[in-house]
């Protein structure tokens, strides 16, 4: 199986690159189109995507999940990155930025969990007939960002399958920051060599992860060189095993 994992800026890296900072509030219609065809040939079997428009004025009042997904031909699962209550929910824009899974084979299950601290407080937890995918864009702050990670700690010892921990971890000190969380509940890191993710144009910091328990064995994990937002992708092809 293929898992991709991107954090895709909402597919405003292209306006970026030419407007600093203001780059995020362009149109990305044509630049979500490059990100379909990077992904097309590489013909994941799960994809989760990090900074999704779920329909502002920006991506043209359409989600970019179910676009990627109709071109794909992929199911889709999507959901704002704030909770229900939250402020930013009655903000334009912000009310339509979130995250999403998108998979080949049918969903089985999915629920939305939210962290009680920061700003972006969404966990999608992804049932597929054999692994369970937990996607996360932890908090800039580092208190928040720490009290999420106890929180995932407890999320996921909850499951009794095969399962993956994915997202944007912002997680600035690199696997240092998830290191009790990784002891803690066996989680195994599927970047054997803690390759940096960010920016794409030279990167730094390594704030991407997939990490994996351990009956979900690795055969490959690399990260194509491709500058489509200022992240870059990070790809797994793994197995489940028999245990």
């Amino acid at each position: 199986m293929r898992f991709l994992l991107y954090n895709i800026c909402y597919a405003t890296h292209g306006n970026q690159r030419k407007f600093p900072l203001i780059g995020m509030l362009g149109r990305t219609h044509d630049h979500l189109d490059e990100i379909t065809e990077f992904i097309r040939p590489l013909d994941p079997d799960v994809i989760g995507l990090i900074e999704v428009d779920n329909g502002s004025y920006r991506s043209g009042r359409k989600s970019q999940a179910e676009k990627l997904a109709e071109e794909l031909g992929h199911f889709h699962s999507y959901c704002s990155k704030y909770g229900s209550t939250s402020r930013w929910q009655q903000i334009p824009l912000y009310n339509k930025q979130g995250n999403a899974f998108l998979a080949k084979d049918t969903i089985h299950g999915e629920k939305f969990h939210y962290f009680e601290r920061g700003m972006k407080k969404l966990v999608i937890e992804l049932e597929l007939e054999d692994v369970t995918i937990f996607l996360v864009h932890l908090a800039l702050s580092y208190k928040a960002r720490q009290e999420q990670i106890l929180h995932l700690y407890h999320l996921v010892k909850e499951t009794d399958r095969p399962y993956i921990l994915a997202g944007d971890f912002n997680s600035f000190m690199g696997e240092k920051e998830i290191q009790l969380l990784m002891s803690a509940s066996g989680l195994q890191n599927a970047d054997k060599d803690r390759q940096p993710s960010f920016p794409s144009h030279k990167p730094r910091k390594h704030l991407d992860f997939i990490l994996h328990s351990p009956e979900i064995k690795v055969n490959k994990f690399w990260m194509p060189d491709v500058q489509l937002s200022d992240h870059l992708p990070l790809v797994v092809d793994f197995e489940v095993l028999d245990v």
